[in-house]
Parts: C-alpha cells; sequence; structure tokens
C-alpha cells in the first residue's frame, strides 16, 4: 500500500509541475526548501536561521527560524540586522574595480603605490615580484592564511594596522605562487580604497555602491544599527548558547565588517545575476556589467576534486578557484556558481548564486562559523535537479544562423563545396572532399528521410551544434567559425546521435 501511494504521489507532483513557469515551479519547491533549512537549524544547534531565494531579480522567498536575540526574544527575520563577515569582501573589490574603471588606479601596479609600508617588506626570496593590487584582491599576495587570527582584528586602529605593517609581514609564499585565503590582503584593499579617495573605505561603498543598490539598512559599526533590529552572535558550549561579544569597526572591516539584513543583501544578489547575459542595454548599476562578470571570473586556482560528493548523492569532479572577493566552482553538471561564505565569532553566512539560472540563495545565522554554504548547496542543488529550471542559452548569432542554412545546401552531397565561398581557407587541406561526402552520405542514408533541421544550439558566436531529424535516427552537426571578417567554417563534424537506451 505505501508502496503505491508513493507512485501516486510521483505521478501528482509531475502532473502539478506540468505546464508550469519556471517562478511557479520554484515555489513549488519552496516547502522542501523550507524543510531542508528547519532539519539543518536543528541538527546544528543554530539559534537562528534567515534565508532568501531570488530568482530573477526578485527576492521570490524569505523565511526565518529561531531566535536573532536570545535575551530579549526577539525572533529572526528577514529585516534584522546580521553581521555577515568575509561576505564583504567582494564589496570591496567591487569598490576597486570601480576606481580602476574610473581610471584612479591600476589592478597590476604594485600595491606600495597606496601603501609605503609594504615597499620594503622582506620577501621568502629575493627574486619575489612586487605584490599587486590583483594579488591582494585574489588571494594571491603570499599572506599566510589567517584565520581565525584575522577575526580578531576588526576593529583595529588605522595607527595599529600601520605599525604592524612597519614591523614586517611574515610570508608564507611568494606573491603571485598560489591561494592561500587572507584578511589581511583585504584590509590593504581598504586602505587603498581611503588612499585614492581620499574618504574611508566604509563611507566610500556605502556612498557608491550600498545606497545605489538601495541597500539603506546595512551598517559597518554594530553600535549604529537601530534597537532590537541587530542580531546578536552566540557560541554553542556545554549544551547552551553562550553569547559572542561583538567586534566594532575599524581598520580591518573592508575584509568582513558588514552588517545587512536578507532583504538588503539580496538587491546585491540581484545586482550581481543583472550582469548577464552580455547584451547592449543601458548600464544602471553602480559598476558596468563587464566588470560585475570579471569579478566572477576565475582568478586564482584553487583545486579540483575528482570525487566531490554533492547532496543529492551524486559523486563527480568539481573545479574551484578565487575570483575578486568570490569563489568560482564549476560542478559535476558543468554548472558554473559564484558564492562566498562568512565567519565570524558569533555568526555564519554564505550566498551562492547559479547566473545560467538566474538563481541565488542567502543565508545568515548567529552561531560562530555556522556552516551556511553546506545548507545553500543542498537546498539549490535540490532545487535545480527537481524542478527542471530552464538554463539560460545565448542567442544564436547571425552568422552561425547564415553559416548554418548555408551549409544544409552543400549536405550530404558536398556539390560545389570548395567554390561556395563558406568555408575557411584551412578546411580543404585539413578535410578531403571525397571522404566527406562519402561519410555525409553514408549516415543520411542511415537516419532516412529528413523531417526537420533544428535550430543552432551556439557555444558562442562563432561555435554551435544542431541536430537534423530523421525517420530513422537524428545526425549532429558542430562547426567552429574561423575570426577573420566574415566569419568562415574552419572546423566540422557530423555525428550519429545515439538513442538514449543504447
Amino acid at each position: 500500500m505505501n508502496k503505491i501511494l508513493l507512485i501516486l504521489l510521483i505521478v501528482i507532483g509531475l502532473h502539478s509541475s506540468f505546464g508550469q513557469s519556471p517562478e511557479e515551479k520554484i515555489k513549488t519547491f519552496i516547502p522542501q526548501m523550507d524543510q531542508l533549512f528547519k532539519r539543518y537549524v536543528e541538527k546544528e544547534k543554530l539559534p537562528s536561521a534567515v534565508y532568501g531565494l531570488v530568482y530573477q531579480g526578485k527576492l521570490i522567498h524569505t523565511q526565518s527560524i529561531g531566535l536573532a536575540n536570545l535575551q530579549q526574544q526577539i525572533p529572526a527575520s528577514s529585516q534584522i540586522d546580521y553581521r555577515i563577515a568575509s561576505m564583504t569582501k567582494s564589496f570591496t573589490t567591487m569598490a576597486i574595480l570601480k576606481l580602476r574603471d574610473e581610471g584612479k588606479l591600476q589592478l597590476d601596479e604594485p600595491a606600495h603605490h597606496y601603501i609605503p609600508e609594504l615597499k620594503n617588506q622582506k620577501y621568502v626570496t629575493k627574486d619575489a615580484p612586487e605584490i599587486t593590487i590583483r594579488h591582494l584582491m585574489t588571494h594571491a599576495a603570499g599572506f599566510p592564511e589567517d584565520n581565525p587570527w584575522g577575526d580578531r582584528q576588526l576593529g583595529i586602529s588605522e595607527k595599529a594596522f600601520s605599525e604592524m605593517l612597519n614591523k614586517g609581514i611574515s610570508f608564507s609564499n611568494n606573491p603571485g605562487l598560489s591561494f592561500e585565503y587572507s584578511n589581511m590582503g583585504f584590509a590593504l584593499l581598504g586602505s587603498i580604497i581611503k588612499k585614492v579617495t581620499g574618504q574611508s573605505y566604509q563611507i566610500y561603498i556605502t556612498e557608491k555602491i550600498l545606497k545605489p543598490l538601495g541597500m539603506t539598512h546595512t551598517y559597518w559599526e554594530y553600535m549604529d544599527v537601530p534597537k532590537n533590529q541587530l542580531a546578536l552572535g552566540y557560541r554553542w558550549m556545554n549544551q547552551t548558547w553562550v553569547e559572542q561579544p561583538l567586534e566594532h569597526d575599524g581598520a580591518y572591516g573592508a575584509m568582513g565588517g558588514l552588517i545587512t539584513t536578507i532583504e538588503d543583501f539580496s538587491h546585491y544578489v540581484a545586482f550581481h545575476l543583472s550582469a548577464w547575459p552580455e547584451r547592449n542595454d543601458p548600464e544602471s548599476g553602480p559598476i558596468k556589467r563587464s566588470s560585475v562578470r570579471e569579478m566572477q571570473f576565475p582568478w586564482n586556482f584553487i583545486s579540483v576534486n575528482a570525487k566531490q560528493k554533492y547532496p543529492n548523492g551524486q559523486v563527480g569532479q568539481s573545479f574551484s578557484a578565487y575570483a575578486y572577493g568570490l569563489s568560482f566552482t564549476k560542478d559535476y553538471a558543468n554548472r558554473t556558481s559564484v558564492s562566498h561564505s562568512g565567519g565570524l565569532p558569533g555568526f555564519g553566512s554564505n550566498w551562492r548564486i547559479f547566473p545560467d539560472y538566474q538563481v541565488g540563495i542567502i543565508s545568515f545565522s548567529n552561531l560562530t562559523y555556522a556552516n551556511m554554504g553546506s545548507i545553500n548547496m543542498q537546498v539549490i542543488d535540490s532545487l535545480l535537479n527537481s524542478s527542471g529550471l530552464p538554463k539560460y542559452t545565448l542567442p544564436i548569432s547571425a552568422i552561425l544562423k547564415q553559416r548554418q542554412s548555408e551549409l544544409m545546401k552543400i549536405l550530404p552531397h558536398w556539390n560545389q563545396a570548395e567554390n561556395s565561398g563558406i568555408f575557411a581557407i584551412n578546411f580543404f587541406s585539413d578535410y578531403f572532399t571525397p571522404i566527406l561526402k562519402s561519410e555525409a552520405e553514408a549516415l543520411f542514408s542511415k537516419v532516412g528521410s529528413i523531417n526537420k533541421v533544428h535550430d543552432m544550439i551556439p557555444e558562442n558566436q562563432l561555435r554551435g551544434k544542431f541536430r537534423i531529424e530523421g525517420d530513422k535516427g537524428d545526425l549532429e552537426v558542430s562547426f567552429t567559425l574561423s575570426p577573420e571578417n566574415p566569419a568562415l567554417i574552419q572546423e566540422f563534424h557530423l555525428n550519429e546521435l545515439k538513442k538514449a537506451h543504447e
């Protein structure tokens, strides 16, 4: 009886999702999402968690569990301010890119142009390159990993920071050689912002990024947060939650000082998603869309994990790298995601976006170093696997569409191919007309009468594939165009598509 009921539920679920819009599919998933978070909060003994789902520029769901302030019994909510720790880092790099775009600095110039204390540092060896601004943005400056030491520097003064630098930095590697997570590097970026603008990084980021994005309930100093809107942080010790002292804002805040709400942070997530796809629309954000995409690019390799285990039980390869204040991942399903976690005494947070699907998730907690990245990945992986959320596909460029049409006039007999004018100069030196003709005629004969030639599936503006549907089977044609103008076919492949059960 239980098996019959299970089958009925599956059939009903499939029927209910049939014909739904993508947003409706997501909303169907929301009860499962809420249940996953509920179980995680109970399992990890979190005082509270608040989370939100962003789709196509909108915060379409938010929910909260537990208490943001245990003493005063203040419930968590999407309007309560949580310290988001290292999720701050990408705001700092966004500010640096804004200054770069305005011609006020260059990413590959030595950082000591702005921070004189870096000029005479003693590197690991004498042949080390100088630290650049880009090194600082990508955890490549050669500084040692500094968690949790860096967490306790948040409120230090500029004077104390300068004195620390003047005493000399201890390097674990020479600059530019590897990835090693460094809060110090981002604190230095904060100093560079001040040097270039004449304003503290807090004022500059608030005026140039937070306010334009509508993040009006986001703060640097916890004393500035309105009463009853601030989440307090806790540790789980001796079977109880113990409140943790809050760090004041200071010279290290550029690495992890921001305090914000789910509703505010959703504006930032939406802005990152809005950078895709590339398009001709007018710019509307605090920095250019191309600069946001640059922020998300994998600049510094971290690792490849051949046997990454995913929440759905799938084991597959994953690639990870560091971007500009962001983490980049390519997963087993060839899905690109961009994310960052945050952790400080009393707090844990994470956000992750899948730009190709226009979806993102955010979650905050007030437990020390709560691993919110784990539950975020579980939820969004489950969403993508269960909902059939469509992946953004590139529009077909005019030249790809044109070459497809011209190629179909030649296939399968390749008559007058060499005089057609659609092939690059290399083509008939690399492919031979008699062989092309023989192979194509055999494959076309095998699949029978042609019923339909499907649209191109572009990989980019100059490469793609398309399906030819026949009575007895299907073929796939793929080709790549040359960089000249007009672009010509330089590479070609024709293959039989195997049926799913074969």
